[in-house]
């Protein structure tokens, strides 16, 4: 599995806090979405009670072109309406191209996408989407009326500094900054049982100790990660695996975020997002295990870059 190069990432404490708090924001996300797709439901099945029109299908095949929805049938003209009446902040740029109008009368989620960031338009439930999707989605929709707004958008502002950290590393004044941020925002969900054991899970991580020694590797310097004390090869290799497991879910979504935006028409952010792929491609290739594990990534980064 290469422990040698996982091992020397790890003993990096700057390196550990940015994958630590990286798996912070996926627990949050699995505590987040069954509340959130519930919610979801009730607000679309409360506006078709509410709106005869809405309730009809779509006229036209109605398709955004680009980030808007142009010319569109006098029912998917009402359902932009009422998403824009509905939105906290109406002025804001609205990612018109995650939806598909013709289903937002039978599909809550389409309904869900119009408040989120881009990229979402092949995501079909809540428990495909990304902690920043879900975060903006409980900040934009006025569904949430029940959750503060002020603690989301504090955790999507540290969650988008930890993502778009060029060097994948934090400080620790970060991580304490960061830790009560999750406090804040997890507090708000006590009533919620699913955020309940997600916060436990994060209070977990965040004190677990992931250094590994590389003597022999024969011994894991951390906190039980799996029941019991790592004390021989074998009971190295299972909680390294987990670690493992951890660091590669995370750098993936980082990955499929930024090929995503590298790979679209969207020319404002295009250069900062290409130089943060490259930044992040080199890290991988860097690293023999990672550079084997994204093989299949790296190569999209490479047609990318031959592309330009």
């Amino acid at each position: 599995m290469g422990l040698e190069e996982l091992a020397l990432r790890l003993n990096d404490s700057e390196y550990t806090n940015w994958l630590k708090a990286g798996r912070c924001l996926l627990l949050l996300k699995d505590g987040l979405h069954p509340f959130i797709t519930q919610h979801m439901r009730d607000f679309h099945g409360d506006l078709l009670n509410q709106n005869t029109l809405l309730r009809k299908p779509c006229e036209a095949s109605c398709r955004p072109r680009g980030n808007k929805l142009s010319s569109p049938c006098k029912v998917c003209s009402e359902w932009q309406t009422v998403i824009l009446r509905h939105h906290r902040q109406p002025d804001a740029t609205l990612n018109w191209d995650n939806c598909f109008p013709p289903y937002w009368r039978t599909d809550h989620w389409e309904l869900a996408k119009a408040y989120m960031p881009r990229g979402q338009g092949k995501v079909k439930g809540a428990e495909q989407c990304d902690t920043s999707a879900l975060l903006n989605l409980i900040n934009y929709c006025d569904c949430f009326q029940s959750v503060e707004p002020k603690p989301v958008r504090e955790m999507i502002h540290y969650r988008n500094e930890l993502m778009h950290s060029c060097e994948l590393r934090v400080k620790d004044r970060w991580m304490r900054y960061y830790k009560t941020a999750l406090k804040n925002l997890v507090r708000q969900f006590s009533h919620v049982p699913q955020m309940v054991t997600a916060g436990r899970q994060i209070e977990e991580m965040l004190s677990i100790d992931l250094s590994i020694h590389v003597s022999g590797l024969d011994r894991m310097d951390s906190a039980d990660l799996d029941g019991f004390e790592c004390d021989s090869v074998s009971q190295c290799e299972t909680s390294a695996d987990l670690i493992s497991q951890w660091e590669a879910e995370l750098l993936q979504e980082r990955l499929q975020e930024l090929l995503q935006a590298a790979d679209a028409a969207y020319d404002d952010a295009k250069t900062q997002d290409t130089e943060q792929l490259k930044r992040l491609s080199g890290f991988l290739q860097a690293n023999k295990d990672l550079g084997e594990r994204f093989s299949t990534e790296l190569q999209a980064i490479n047609s990318l870059q031959a592309r330009e």
